[in-house]
């Protein structure tokens, strides 16, 4: 397999995107499925924001750009990215320009209640930004309902495990069904010497 795969969780604060990041991962694991992990919400944490730059996307583009290289280098070609806006199509550029041209863009919006929402923001929340969190979590949730492409499969979250979330997203992405044997020939270090793809 060469061409680059990423699965784009996207969804509003609190609605799980880093734990069903991360459960998907080990769902992938388990099949020996090769992968990489990217929590975008890091590519552009930088403060202040760099001149010219107020939105922070050049930073985090140029830091997708960087980390994906590295994973690409060493033979990864499928990538887990957590960001609440990913799924949006403003953002297919910057995977097209950092992972490729021919890159393949699933698209995942995970989902829940302003209840839901609040009740996990709280749990997590410890500091000053609570209040802050709820809005922006409440707004960013109506522009995701509004914006996200016709092709995003929508996930539901509240009221269900996180193993089950991450089943139906691992779903939409094929790459339990179409991993084949190959998988199994991978190591930490990349393909085998036999010539075995990803």
């Amino acid at each position: 397999m060469n061409q680059a795969e990423v699965l784009l969780i996207g969804g509003r604060a609190g609605v799980g995107k880093t734990t069903v990041g991360w459960q998907v991962s080990a769902r992938l694991r388990v099949a020996m499925i090769p992968h990489c992990v990217i929590e975008g919400d890091f590519m552009g944490q930088a403060h202040p924001a760099p001149e010219g730059d107020p939105s922070r996307k050049k930073i985090a583009e140029r830091n997708l750009t960087a980390v994906w290289s590295n994973y690409a280098e060493l033979g990864y070609r499928r990538l887990i990215y957590t960001n609440t806006v990913s799924v949006l199509t403003d953002s297919e550029g910057m995977f097209q320009r950092a992972m490729g041209a021919g890159v393949r863009i699933v698209r995942v919006l995970l989902t829940a209640s302003d209840a839901t929402a609040h009740e996990r923001l709280t749990c997590r929340e410890l500091g000053s930004e609570l209040e802050h969190e709820l809005k922006s979590s409440a707004r960013k949730a109506r522009m995701l309902n509004e914006q996200a492409p016709a092709d995003t499969v929508r996930v539901a979250t509240d009221g269900r495990s996180v193993v089950e979330i991450a089943s139906d997203v691992v779903g939409a992405t094929g790459w339990l069904t179409g991993a084949g044997g190959s998988a199994h020939r991978w190591s930490a270090s990349g393909p085998d010497e036999d010539g075995g793809e990803m």
